[in-house]
């Protein structure tokens, strides 16, 4: 079977199919893991200044049927190029990231492919400086796809227990942050329900919040399962989320959590099942980002609120509103703290956040962490997660509709189509185009036509045409939908039976 290299790249990370697809041309087959494992060696190589033979490489896995079967094929190629390899087994993304700092490794790989379904699989790859950019994926396939890799042998593995370190950390952390008269047990009297949608998240209550004196006994799924019997573990998912909120409820919880598949991103809800994520997630993370450091900038991806923007500025904070996808936001937090701008979080409403103190890296349970510092401290000054975000202006509804781009160059028509609909829409009809457009096209709307905002962007990776849209007042994204309908539905090469049905009742 032939393998599509090009078709393994997925942005910054490597994705296929791993199980029940071996013939399928982006099947992540034994022989090309192995291949991509021995070309990120030859690159660890190049980019570390060291012999292979000289590489500290940790690899592990989240809870996939095939993560097994990958993790072997990665290891078999690290060890045949020679290199020393740290198994770590059932791990979360973060924690890889975190062996190249706490354990000195030259180099990280995870076997993941975070939310999606558990047929699919991919990799993940770290330095000490970081993940990887996508023109270095590209790279590391080519060179995949080329082969003729050396075999020297020689190579080793052992058995490391990292995730035990890893919650070690957060447990300090929380200690250090609570300030509590009881340094063994900080969250004695807090119940926190923790979903871990049957992923890695698990660990977080039984190795984190119980050893420090939380009640988690309303925790739900917490036991790996790669088949993900219950529901999608994903913090954007409406599913996913309502299971987080009634555990919460049922179990009169305090606080609940909910983690994605490799818990890189991050979710919760509050006592009485109120969801805290997308922009009430942004607005709790800034205001813990803001606590010290006036005037910094916050950056978020490009759906976020206009009342998120407005809670920013009442914190004393500046909102830059960028692009979509993790490693555009966290790549500019990086430029604008070298630059000498204070830039402490960059975070995504997907849930994920990269804050600058823990090396701009996305990690969801270290955000909770930091939610659960400021849940304790607000509750010896009788407050809540609730009264911080009581000043958060929400839109009255908010609507998604992708439009599917049936061209071959997809990207090209995608272009097109928001060049066509900028001046379409730029021209009259309550329209103003925002100050801030970083991705796509993002418009403002008047009273009559929208009173909210509308934003037209290509997808980060799919031949799709995303249109978000909020309102302040009911019925305002239908007449914002309606306009760019009336631009759209002469235009060829393009399936936009979602947005018909959007405004069609």
């Amino acid at each position: 079977m032939s393998t599509n290299w090009n078709g393994l790249r997925s942005g910054s990370d490597i994705r296929g199919l791993g199980v029940g697809y071996e013939n399928a041309p982006p099947y992540l087959s034994d022989f090309a893991v192995g291949r991509i494992a021995s070309a990120f060696a030859v690159w660890l190589s190049e980019k570390a200044g060291k012999p292979r033979c000289t590489l500290t490489v940790s690899v592990g896995h989240d809870p996939r049927i095939s993560s097994e079967r990958i993790k072997n094929a990665v290891i078999a190629s690290l060890t045949e190029c020679g290199v020393r390899v740290l198994d770590c087994g059932l791990s979360s993304t973060p924690a890889m990231f975190m062996t190249t700092i706490d354990l000195k490794c030259d180099g990280a790989v995870q076997i993941t492919a975070s939310h999606h379904p558990m047929d699919k699989n991919g990799l993940k790859f770290f330095t000490p400086s970081g993940g990887l950019e996508g023109a270095e994926i590209a790279g590391i396939l080519y060179s995949a796809e080329k082969g003729g890799f050396p075999s020297d042998g020689g190579g080793s593995v052992e058995h490391v227990n990292y995730m035990a370190r890893y919650a070690e950390r957060l447990r300090y952390l929380i200690c250090a942050g609570v300030n509590a008269a009881d340094y063994r047990r900080p969250l004695s009297g807090f119940k926190i329900a923790v979903d871990a949608g049957n992923g890695a998240g698990g660990f977080f209550a039984s190795d984190v919040l119980e050893p420090l004196g939380a009640d988690v006994s309303g925790s739900v799924f917490l036991i790996p399962d790669g088949t993900f019997p219950n529901h999608v573990p994903n913090p954007e998912n409406e599913t996913a989320m309502r299971f987080a909120a009634e555990a919460t409820v049922k179990s009169g919880s305090d606080f609940g959590v909910i983690f994605d598949t490799d818990v890189d991103r991050a979710g919760c809800v509050g006592s009485d099942g109120t969801e805290i994520n997308r922009n009430r997630l942004v607005a709790v993370a800034s205001y813990i980002a803001l606590e010290n450091n006036p005037g910094a900038v916050i950056v978020t991806d490009s759906v976020t609120s206009d009342g998120l923007a407005k809670y920013i500025a009442s914190l004393g904070g500046r909102h830059l509103r960028f692009k979509r996808g993790y490693k555009n936001i966290i790549n500019k937090q990086i430029e604008l703290t070298k630059s000498g701008t204070a830039c402490p979080l960059a975070i995504e409403t997907s849930g994920h956040a990269s804050f600058a103190e823990n090396y701009f890296l996305d990690d969801g349970a270290y955000l909770i962490t930091k939610i659960i510092i400021l849940m304790a401290r607000l509750k010896k000054e009788g407050k809540t997660l609730g009264d911080i975000l009581s000043t958060l202006e929400e839109p009255a509804e908010e609507q998604e509709v992708r439009i599917k781009i049936l061209s071959e160059d997809f990207r090209a028509a995608g272009e097109s189509f928001i060049d066509g609909w900028t001046s379409y829409a730029g021209n009259g009809g309550g329209c103003k185009k925002a100050p801030d457009n970083h991705e796509g096209i993002r418009f403002s709307t008047d009273a009559e036509n929208g009173d909210g905002w509308i934003l037209v962007r290509l997808s980060v990776h799919d031949p799709v045409i995303v249109v978000n849209t909020e309102s302040n007042t009911k019925g305002g994204t239908e007449k914002m939908l309606k306009r760019l309908y009336g631009f759209a539905k002469d235009i060829k090469g393009l399936d936009i039976s979602a947005l018909a049905d959007a405004v069609s009742g």
